[in-house]
C-alpha cells in the first residue's frame, strides 16, 4: 500500500508527488498516456508560461475572480514568488514578457518538465505510463482509497490526490473522467465547459490574414447594435479567425452571447487616438506622399497586410493618387480603422481549448489542503476544480499552488 497515489501525470500531479515525496511520503503516479506532462509540453505555444508576475498575492487573487475568496489560503501557502524560487533554485532561469507573463529562457516547455521530472525522481516518486483509471471507491472501514484500473488492478492507497483536468486538449488524455468520478463520491460538479478558445470568422478577407499580429489594439464586442465589452491587448489572425491572449480571455463571454444572437467584434487599430488626430496623421501621410497610390502608403499606418482588406471593405480604390483622395473618403478610413468589423462564426471546439471551466464546487473542498469535504483523504486539484482564469500563467500557477500544497499535506 502507498502513502499517496496520484492520478494524472499533467503539471498539478507531478507537483503534488513531487512535494509528497521530498517530505518522505511513498508515490505512485499513474498516467494514461505513455508519457507524463504532455499537455505541459504544448502549452504556450511549446514555450510555457509558467506563472505571471504579479507577486503580490491580493493583486494575483484579483484575476481568479470570485474565486480570489476560497484560494487566498492556497496562494498564502505558496504563491508566485514561490514558484520562481521553485524553477530558479533548480537551474531554470525565466524570464518577464508582454502582460507579466513567465516563461523560460529557454524558451522550451521542456524545460519546466524537467525540472518536475527530477523532483520526482529526486524523491522516488514511483511512475506508470499507460495505466487507465476506472474508477475510486472508499474503503469505509479503513478510510483508504481504492483505485481500480482498466487492467482490473486494485491499488490501495492512505491518501489519493486527483489531478486529471478538465476536458480542454482531450488529445493528451483530459477528457473529464474524473468528474463522474467525483459525482459517484458525491461531489457537486459545475456542468464543465471549455473557457479559453480561439475566435473562428465568417469573413473570408479575415482567414487570408494568418500570421498576422496586431499589438496594443482595443476589441470591442457587440450583439444586436448593443455594446458588450471592450479589451485591449493583443491580436493574431490564424487560418480560421483570430487568437491571441486578448481574444482568449473574451472567448467565453462570446460564447454566452452566441447563444443570443451574432456577434460583431470591431477593432480599433489606434485606442490611443481618437478620430480627429487619426484623421491629422493620414492627411500629413497622403500630403507627404502626394503623387503616390493611396494602397501603397498606407502601410505607413497599419500593417501591409492589411492595406488590401482596409480598402475593399471601404470601397475605396487603392489605385487613387493620394492628392485626389477625397475628404469623405479619408473620414470613412479612419473611421474603419477605428472600428474594423470581424462577424463571428463560431467558436473553436475543446480540441484548441487551452483551459476548461467548470469542475467540483470550490464550497466541498478545504483549500488549506486539498481535501474534499466530503470524502476523507481524497484531495482535488488543478483544472478538477471549478476556477475560471485567464490567459497568461494563471491557469499553470493554480497547477502549482494546489499541488505544492496537497504535497505538504497528504
Amino acid at each position: 500500500m502507498y502513502d499517496v497515489v496520484v492520478i494524472g501525470g499533467g503539471p498539478a500531479g507531478m507537483m503534488a508527488a513531487g512535494r509528497a515525496a521530498e517530505r518522505g511520503r511513498s508515490v505512485l503516479l499513474l498516467e494514461k498516456n505513455q508519457g507524463l506532462g504532455k499537455e505541459l509540453l504544448i502549452t504556450g505555444g511549446g514555450r510555457c508560461n509558467v506563472t505571471n508576475n504579479k507577486t503580490e498575492i491580493r493583486t494575483m487573487l484579483s484575476k481568479y475572480k470570485e474565486n480570489d475568496q476560497f484560494l487566498f489560503s492556497a496562494f498564502t501557502q505558496f504563491s508566485v514568488k514561490d514558484t520562481l524560487a521553485f524553477f530558479n533554485s533548480r537551474e531554470m532561469a525565466t524570464k518577464e514578457e508582454n502582460e507579466g507573463r513567465i516563461f523560460p529562457v529557454s524558451n522550451s516547455a521542456k524545460s519546466v518538465w524537467d525540472v518536475l521530472v527530477n523532483y520526482m525522481k529526486e524523491g522516488g516518486v514511483k511512475v506508470e505510463a499507460g495505466i487507465e483509471v476506472v474508477g475510486l471507491s472508499v474503503d469505509l472501514e479503513t478510510k483508504n482509497i481504492i483505485v481500480a484500473t482498466k487492467d482490473k488492478k486494485r491499488i490501495v492507497a492512505k491518501s489519493c490526490i486527483l489531478a486529471t483536468g478538465g476536458t480542454s486538449r482531450p488529445e493528451t488524455g483530459s477528457t473529464g473522467e474524473g468528474f463522474a468520478w467525483l459525482k459517484k463520491l458525491g461531489h457537486t460538479i459545475i456542468e464543465n465547459d471549455v473557457a479559453l478558445v480561439p475566435v473562428a470568422l465568417s469573413d473570408a478577407w479575415a482567414k487570408k490574414l494568418g500570421g498576422v499580429t496586431l499589438n496594443d489594439v482595443k476589441l470591442t464586442t457587440f450583439q444586436n447594435g448593443q455594446k458588450q465589452a471592450s479589451v485591449k491587448g493583443k491580436l493574431l489572425f490564424t487560418h480560421f479567425g483570430i487568437s491571441g491572449p486578448t481574444v482568449l480571455n473574451m472567448s467565453k463571454e462570446i460564447g454566452e452571447l452566441l447563444k443570443y444572437g451574432e456577434v460583431i467584434i470591431e477593432i480599433d487599430f489606434f485606442p490611443q487616438m481618437d478620430l480627429g488626430v487619426l484623421r491629422k496623421q493620414l492627411q500629413e501621410l497622403l500630403v507627404a506622399e502626394s503623387n503616390k497610390k493611396l494602397k501603397n502608403v498606407l502601410s505607413g499606418l497599419i500593417p501591409s497586410a492589411l492595406v488590401s482588406p482596409l480598402l475593399i471593405i471601404a470601397d475605396i480604390s487603392g489605385e487613387t493618387v493620394n492628392h485626389s483622395v477625397s475628404t469623405e473618403a479619408r473620414k470613412k478610413l479612419v473611421a474603419l480603422m477605428k472600428a474594423v468589423p470581424l462577424h463571428v462564426s463560431h467558436l473553436l471546439g475543446a480540441d484548441k481549448a487551452i483551459v476548461s471551466s467548470g469542475g467540483v464546487a470550490l464550497e466541498e473542498v478545504n483549500f488549506k489542503t486539498m481535501e474534499s469535504r466530503l470524502v476523507p483523504n481524497l484531495y482535488i486539484i488543478g483544472d478538477v476544480l471549478n476556477v475560471d482564469r485567464p490567459s497568461g500563467g494563471y491557469s499553470l500557477q493554480l497547477c502549482w499552488t494546489t499541488g505544492f500544497v496537497v504535497g505538504s499535506s497528504c
